[in-house]
Order: C-alpha cells, then structure tokens, then sequence
C-alpha cells in the first residue's frame, strides 16, 4: 500500500479497492506473516477492531478524509469496526472489505456468453446471507468503467465509501452487511473514455423509488405467498389459440381516480379492476407498460427498470397481490413489454458505463429519432440476456400469462422511419436487422417454455411467419395484431353509410389473409389519441347513427376470426379521446346510450365465451365460410362461423346502413329453426328494436349455393346471428 493509493481510496477513484481495503498480509519474511486491517470510515472521528474474547485494537488515522489501519502479528480472524462518530455516539459495523467474491466464475463465463438466462439471480441487489452476517449482494455490469461503487441511503450517499470488486467479463460486486430492504441506492460510475462519471439505477433493481425520484429500492425478493397454483396448472394445460380471449387493455393510472386525482393502487385495482373485468366478461387484461419509467406521459414504452413494476401504485408485493387477484378471479393478465428501444434519461442506460453499453454507438443503427430514444444493440451477447431475463422475470417472478412485445417493426428494419443514407445495410446488404431477429426467435423460444405462457407481437407490416414457430421459420410469436383490419376498419366506418358500397372491400379485404398468422383484432390506446378521436366519434351521422356504428362495428369485430381487444373506455362509447392524465369518465354509463353499449360488450364477451364457434377456430379457414360478401349496393354482408364440431356453427349477418331490410333471404347449411343469439339493435343495447322475435325457421328454398334459407329482418346498422336448434 502506497501513499498514492490511500489517496485514490479517499478521493473515491481507485479501481481495485478490495486490494487495498480489509485485511492483508503486509510482511511474511522468515515465514511468519504479519497482517493490517484497513478501512475508509470518513463517517468515523475515531475507530478500533473488536473481536469476539479479545481487547480492541485501536485503528490509526493514516488520512485526514477517514483512512485507518491495525496492525496484527497474526491473521486477525473474524472481526467488526467500532466507530466513534462526531456527534459522540459510538458504533459496531461489519467490514464488507473482508468478504471473498460472490459470483461464480462459472456464472461469470455464462454471463459473458449470453447464456445466464436467470441473470436476475446473479445481477442485481438481492437481501443475502454470507456466513451468519445479513446483508444484500450487489452486482452490476460495467465493463468499461474504471471505478464503480454503490451509494444509498446505508452509507449517507457518499461515492466513496463503498467500491464495488471488478470481476471477469466485466461484473462489479460487492455484500454489504449494512444495507437492507428498503434502502434506496445507485451505482456511482466512472468511465475510462474520459472520466466521465454517473449516478446510475440499477438496471436490474426490482424496485424504484417514486418518480420523480429516481433511486432503485432494495427489495427483499420471495415473501409473497401466492394463491394461484390453480390457475398456472389450468393455463398450461390450455391451448390458448383454440380458447376464448377478448382482451381488455388498460391504462393502471388512468382507468379510475378518486376526485384529487390520485390513481388507485395496485391492491386497490385487485378489487375494483377484477370486479369490472369480471362483469363485463373478459378473458384478459392487458397492462399499458407496469415496468419503471421516469416520465408518465411515455405511458410506460420509456422504461428504465426492466425488472421492476412502477412504485406509482405500490410496492413488488402489491403488484403480485393484484395479478394473485386476477388468477383467482379467472381473468389472465398480458402486459405490455418494451425490447425495442429506451429513454435517455441519465439515471438510467445510456452511455452506461461512460461509452455506448446497452445501445449501438453508430446513431445510424442506435438512436430512433421520431421517438428521441435508443435502440438496444441486439448483436451483443449480454444484451439479448438481458433483455430475454426480464421477460422470463416477468413470467416466473410475476405469473404474467402473456407478454405482448411493443414496436416490433422497428426491431425488424434498419430503415425503419429513416431517410436515405441514415441506416446501415446487414452484412447482405439488406434492410433486415438479422441480430434483432435473432433475438426476438430466442426470446420466443424460451418465453414458451413457461407452461402456458404466450407472446403477442405488435407488428404493423407484412413480415412473413410471425406467428409461425422458430423451427418452421418463424419468429415464434404465439398471436400478433391485425393492424391492417383495424385500418380497414376504421377507414370504411368513418365513411357516411350512402357512400359505403364504393369501400366494400375495406369491409372483406382482411379475409384474403385472416389466415396467414394468428392474429388479434385490436382496437388499442393508439388508435384513440392524439386526435384520431374516440371510437364513437370515429362515426358519422346522428347520434343514433353514430351509437349505431358503434354497436355494428363491435357486433362484427366480436363475430370476425381472431382473438378480441378492446382499449378502455371503448366499451362504454366514450365520446372523449384517451387522457392519461384523467380518468374514464364513468358517469356516462348513467345515459341510455352508453348504457346499452356497455350491455352488449358484455354480451359478445358472453358470446364468445360461451359459442365455439367464434372462438376455437380463429386461425384456419375451417372455421369460417362466406355465405354472400357480394350485396355490395346494400353494403350487406354474410359468412358462417364454426367450431370444431359441425353443431357448433353461427350464421352472422352485417348490415352497414341506416336502412332496415325486412325480408331478406340468407342462405343455410340445413333445415331447422334458427335461434337469434345476437342483435346490435335491440333495446337493451339502445338500439330500435328492429329484429326476429327469437328466431325464424328456414325453408327449402335455396340461396347463395346452400340447400336452405331463412327469410329475416336485417335492422338497421346492425348485426345479427343465428344458431340453429334441433327440432
């Protein structure tokens, strides 16, 4: 020990401090070896070594800052630092310096490769135990960093006093005896390009202080006691391609106030949420991002803690409380996950260790300038682990049922929303990003090993086998959106009804391709925003109209193949765009109007839950059959949906004008009597009541190819269907 290093460990830059710190041998001539205990206690006005049955030894001050030292003619054994403060009070603590390393050289190796998929486990800050001494590990990856010491409220947030070990492959750690749950920290890094130094969040802290705060949390992983065994052991037993599932996707912050403004918290939406959900009959929720982010109106796609659920409704425990409650109430819980790109905020991980770690440093290749935020570097080993760990994390630590992946297209194309020139070609020459491809097959491949978990894709382009496996090509998703239905959708719907059959094939384009993945018909928080206006006030005409349309759309949406969601406040017919900053207005649901279009989302969930036949064949064209797509100047449309057994078969019929059409004759596999199961424009649903009593018995009079017909009153913009009943 120099002069020169007491120095670096007081002016807080020394990069190998566990050299110089705890105990070491400082002379073995003729054999005998003599030992020095060494600490920095800046905390400290005087300070001695104690150990269990002896005298304490007191400890000189080699440096004004806190620098002290023992010497010991033998190995000193097991010991604890006294300290007197300055305010006169005195104190024992354990010395972290004289614990050995903590992570395997094994897991270091698997880490460097890319293959430590529990990387939580090893990284991060963990409540441990070394020997018999209560502490929490901390572990943090910084290759590039010449120093790295852990600061927090266990040591009056001084950089100095706590350096971190650099182990191989570029791993900092260190076991602190005196931290603990609760405690908030950072990581203090210092590059070697330049010096540059940042506070940093862990980037594997399992939980955050409240934003705008932006400390990690330790938090004492393990303790919940969870109730849902039940509902795992169902899940993976189900096939969720052949089972129902209408989505209802929310906003945690905005979806209920209380008249401050204050959101409800994580166990306060455990009864609420639950309760709505169940009602209304929906199969899943869908979670706007939960993970850490500092800026609330990024609605979570800006994230920070890739394995920490937002403090802004309560605590880890909290969160599994709310998805316990959700399992138990039979309702799956899918949250939104964010591999594609991240903020620049500079707690969090960018220029990580003073150069480009997480990202790319090309700004070609690792900046997306519409969103002002970075692309993560797919091609880097430790990269893909840690993304791929907090998505297995969120489905093993958090019983999440399904992660739906945000932005995919942007993973996919170097080019994407980028000019000529901006973007740099793969090693082909091609506007494919092969390393994010890669990625998204391995992230798949392991995501579907947790029994009965499944992944979503939100992909806008036509990219082949998105929801094709891996080993047929694919990318492995289990579902991805229909972007191009609900453009489709909304396109021929905000037209006024007279001028509707000039667009006929917005209405039937999708079914040229309904097949070619697995997809979910998506009506989400994008598409009711930023002036796109509300699902209600997407349509035209009158009131009546305009409730009308709504119910018509959602009659066909619900009847079409693929799986359902829904954003909320949709189902309620808001007339008001999506705020986050203001709840769901729901007092309307005390008006007729908003009312019955409640009731009738309810009742096509029922629907679809209850009838096989719109729901076990979503992905194959055995499960639907056009009767007429053809009656374009009436802007009428016709099909069949089946199950997998032929009495489970639905006959739909859309009419997509204000105009109602008594008589009209739709053509049926077989003879019988036809149960009406749906119709938009019934009273209840606020609609004029127009429709078929019940039900109407087919004749032998053929129509459109089939052996039979039902002659029936088609209502206004509406949909109905029928069922057929055995005599």
């Amino acid at each position: 020990m120099t002069a020169a290093e007491i120095e670096a460990i007081a002016g807080g830059y020394h990069g190998d401090a566990f050299s110089v710190l705890g105990p070491h041998i400082v002379d073995s001539a003729k054999g005998a070896k003599t030992w020095e205990i060494r600490a920095f206690l800046p905390q400290a006005k005087a300070a001695s070594v104690v150990r269990e049955g002896l005298a304490p030894v007191a400890m000189t001050r080699q440096h004004t800052d806190g620098f002290y030292s023992a010497p010991f003619k033998q190995e000193p054994g097991v010991y604890r630092i006294q300290i007197e403060d300055y305010q006169g009070g005195t104190s024992t603590l354990e010395d972290p310096y004289r614990f050995g390393p903590i992570i395997s050289e094994f897991d270091l190796h698997l880490h460097a490769e890319g293959n430590l998929h529990d990387t939580w486990d090893t990284l991060g800050a963990h409540v441990a135990q070394v020997g018999d001494i209560p502490g929490v590990r901390f572990a943090v990856w910084a290759p590039t960093a010449a120093y790295v010491s852990v600061v927090g409220d266990f040591n009056e947030w001084d950089t100095r006093r706590h350096p971190m070990r650099l182990r191989n492959s570029g791993i900092w750690e260190i076991f602190l005896p005196d931290a603990r749950a609760g405690h908030a920290y950072k990581y203090l890094v210092r590059s070697k390009v330049g010096g540059a130094q940042q506070l940093k969040a862990d980037p594997f802290g399992f939980g955050s202080e409240v934003p705008p705060k932006s400390a990690s949390v330790i938090r004492n992983e393990g303790t919940y006691t969870w109730n849902d065994a039940a509902w795992l052991e169902q899940r993976a037993e189900t096939n969720i391609l052949k089972a129902p599932m209408s989505i209802y996707e929310l906003h945690l912050g905005s979806w209920k106030r209380y008249a401050d403004g204050t959101p409800l918290s994580y166990r306060e939406l455990a009864v609420e949420l639950v309760d709505y959900v169940k009602r209304m009959g929906y199969t899943h929720i869908e979670l706007l991002p939960v993970v850490e982010h500092p800026f609330t109106g990024s609605w979570g796609y800006q994230v920070i803690g890739y394995f920490a659920p937002t403090s802004r409704f309560g605590d880890p425990d909290d969160f599994r409380y709310f998805v316990d409650a959700c399992h138990l109430a039979g309702i799956g819980v899918i949250v939104d996950w964010v591999p594609a790109h991240f903020p620049r905020d500079a707690h969090g991980l960018a220029k990580f260790d003073g150069t480009a770690l997480y990202e790319h440093a090309d700004p070609r290749q690792g900046e997306h300038t519409e969103w002002g935020t970075l692309i993560f570097n797919f091609g880097r080993n430790e990269i893909r682990q840690f993304l791929i760990a907090s998505a297995i994390f969120w489905l093993r630590e958090y019983h999440i049922d399904g992660l739906r992946v945000d932005a995919v297209a942007s993973m996919l194309y170097l080019d994407y929303c980028r000019e000529p020139g901006g973007w740099i070609p793969n090693r082909f020459g091609g506007r494919e990003n092969l390393e994010a491809i890669e990625f998204l097959k391995r992230f798949n491949e392991l995501a579907h090993q947790v029994p009965g978990a499944f992944t979503i894709a939100e992909e806008s382009t036509s990219f082949p086998g998105v929801t094709r496996p891996v080993y047929a090509g694919g990318l492995g998703f289990t579902m991805k959106w229909n972007m191009g239905w609900m453009h489709d959708m909304f396109r021929y719907f905000a037209a006024d009804p007279v001028y509707r059959k000039h667009l006929h094939n917005h209405i039937t384009f999708s079914l040229l391709y309904a097949f070619t993945e697995n997809f979910v018909l998506p009506i989400s928080h994008d598409e009711v925003v930023y002036g796109k206006r509300s699902l209600l006030n997407k349509m035209p005409g009158d009131q009546w109209q305009r409730f009308a349309n709504v119910r018509a759309f959602l009659g066909y949406m619900f009847t079409h193949p693929g799986k359902k969601l829904l954003f909320m406040g949709c189902d309620i017919a808001d007339w008001n765009e999506w705020n986050h900053d203001s709840a769901v207005p729901w007092q309307i649901q005390e008006f007729a109007d908003h009312a019955g279009v409640q009731r009738l989302v309810q009742e096509l969930n029922r629907l679809h839950r209850d009838e096989k036949a719109l729901h076990e064949v979503d992905f194959s064209y055995s499960g639907f059959e056009w009767i007429d797509f053809r009656d374009v100047e009436s802007s009428v449309i016709s099909f069949l949906r089946r199950g997998e057994k032929p009495e489970d078969c639905m006959i739909v019929v859309c009419n997509f004008t204000p105009v109602m059409r008594p008589g009209y004759l739709v053509g049926v596999p077989e003879g019988g009597f036809y149960e009406e199961m749906l119709n938009t424009d019934a009273v209840e649903f606020g609609g004029s009541g127009k429709g078929n009593l019940g039900g109407v018995i087919s004749t032998n009079e053929s129509r459109h190819g089939r052996p039979a017909s039902i002659m029936i009153t088609l209502p206004p913009l509406a949909v109905v269907a029928f069922k057929r009943r055995p005599a």
